[in-house]
């Protein structure tokens, strides 16, 4: 047996350095020089935006947590993580080919007999067994490879799901707190125009206004009023959204900072765009499934070629037995050695077919990669309109209820003073009302599209 080791194990030695199949080399996909946007700066920078982690981005103590909890016990990222501990044993037995394998077996008897003669007999077999195939074409070496990526795959994989769950859970949260300060632009607007109804009555009271406009006055109660409930229904979905993401059963969300209190980065710097695809994971992900795809070609490619396996056996027996007080000893031992050698001949076009569908099944993977890469490239560009355009509309808005509230203000003096009917009030309420519930959205806008950049451009995933 130890003879048998040291030959296999120089073999090994000597023969493992014959892999058929190609080597991997990465694919050379050219890339713009810089993100296609509204701002495009020929100079970018190296820095980006999604070199911080997440909690310097979202520095709302509460989405912290919320982002915390997810990551412990959302149901998708355990799935993912799972997937990394069968990849990896799926590595080990892979990879366990390589080795020899070696079977142990014994046996033992101990008999007696006093019938007519006295009779006593001990018996022991012991025995072992070495198969180990010669790697000369790399077939398993191959196969070694393509699981090594494998694993290497389902790890980028769990990252982009922790990326993902990350962006997922801001955008919901800040989704969340948009809605939070349209309910309480409705009810503030209904708290106000209750009053101006009592007011209005009161005018009417009293010969000064008119009962038209008491139910002008009424119809912006009412709007602000059906604005309530269908915000309070937006609110729950959202939450439970929130819930289901946490890992949790529906429940209450807990809120930090007001929307119009949380930060938004004077500069987002979207870095160059060579580190895109080394921050992206997705794309790191489709390169490892490509690494796989490539080594399975080497895989098919061996079976063509002949394999040769060493096998060797060795064991003994012991034995003792008494008849008529007559002492035997017995002391036996073997051991052999012995190669064979497999060649397919005839197999009906079965190795032809396997190369060819790992052949295609490459080319898919390349297209897959070449695919990760434009669309993150349009993700990031999608990013970068979406937050300078909903930048723009949120300044944009914010003047026009500034106007609107000076609209109202003056159009209430000129009721007053009887120079304007309470129409024209009317009018600049309503236009008020819906541009502040406007505002609010465009806010929600705002933090959203930030998340999206951060998210688009691979930050995220670190822990």
């Amino acid at each position: 047996m130890k003879r048998l080791f040291i030959v296999t194990t120089l073999a090994a030695t000597l023969l493992t350095g014959c892999k058929v199949g190609p080597n991997y080399r990465k694919p050379v996909v050219p890339v713009p020089t810089a993100y296609h946007g509204p701002s495009e700066n020929p100079q970018a920078q190296a820095a980006s935006y999604a070199d911080l982690p997440w909690w310097q981005v979202f520095q709302d103590p509460v989405l912290q947590d919320l982002i915390r909890t997810t990551l412990k016990q959302n149901y998708d990222l355990q799935t993912a993580t799972e997937k990394i501990a069968y990849a990896r044993a799926q590595l080990m037995v892979t990879r366990s080919s390589q080795l020899p394998q070696v079977n142990a077996t014994g046996y033992a008897t101990d008999e007696r007999s006093f019938n007519g003669f006295p009779f006593k007999t001990r018996y022991a077999t012991y025995a072992a067994d070495a198969t180990f195939q010669l790697d000369l074409f790399g077939q398993l070496r191959r196969a070694t490879e393509s699981a090594r990526a494998q694993l290497l795959s389902t790890q980028y994989a769990q990252k982009t799901e922790i990326l993902t769950l990350v962006s997922d859970v801001a955008s919901d949260y800040f989704a969340l707190l948009a809605l939070d300060l349209q309910l309480q632009i409705a009810r503030d607007t209904v708290k106000t125009q209750e009053e101006a109804v009592k007011l209005t009555r009161h005018r009417l009271d009293h010969g000064v206004a008119t009962r038209l406009d008491v139910l002008q006055a009424q119809q912006v109660l009412d709007t602000a009023n059906a604005q309530i409930p269908d915000l309070e229904r937006q609110i729950g979905l959202e939450e439970d959204a929130l819930s289901i993401l946490l890992g949790d059963y529906p429940h209450g969300v807990a809120r930090g900072r007001p929307l119009i209190e949380q930060p938004i980065p004077p500069e987002v710097p979207a870095g160059l765009t060579s580190s895109l695809l080394a921050r992206r994971p997705d794309i790191l992900q489709a390169e490892q499934n490509l690494i796989a795809a490539n080594a399975e070609i080497g895989v098919a490619k061996a079976a063509f070629f002949p394999q040769i396996t060493l096998t060797g056996t060795g064991g003994g027996a012991v034995g003792r037995s008494t008849v008529f007080s007559s002492l035997i000893n017995s002391n036996i031992g073997t051991w052999g050695a012995a190669a064979q050698l497999t060649q397919p001949i005839f197999e009906a076009g079965r190795l032809r077919g396997n190369l060819r569908a790992a052949e295609s099944q490459h080319r898919q993977e390349l297209i897959a990669y070449k695919y990760a890469i434009q669309r993150a490239f349009k993700d990031v560009s999608d990013a970068l309109i979406g937050y300078e355009k909903y930048h723009q509309v949120r300044v944009a808005q914010e003047t026009t209820v500034q106007d609107l509230s000076d609209s109202v203000s003056t159009s209430l003096k000129r009721y007053g003073g009887g120079i304007a009917t309470y129409l024209e009030v009317l009018d600049n309420q309503r236009s008020l009302f819906t541009a502040q519930l406007t505002l609010a959205q465009d806010r929600g806008n705002e933090y959203q599209s930030l998340v999206q950049l951060y998210k688009a451009l691979g930050g995220g995933w670190q822990q």
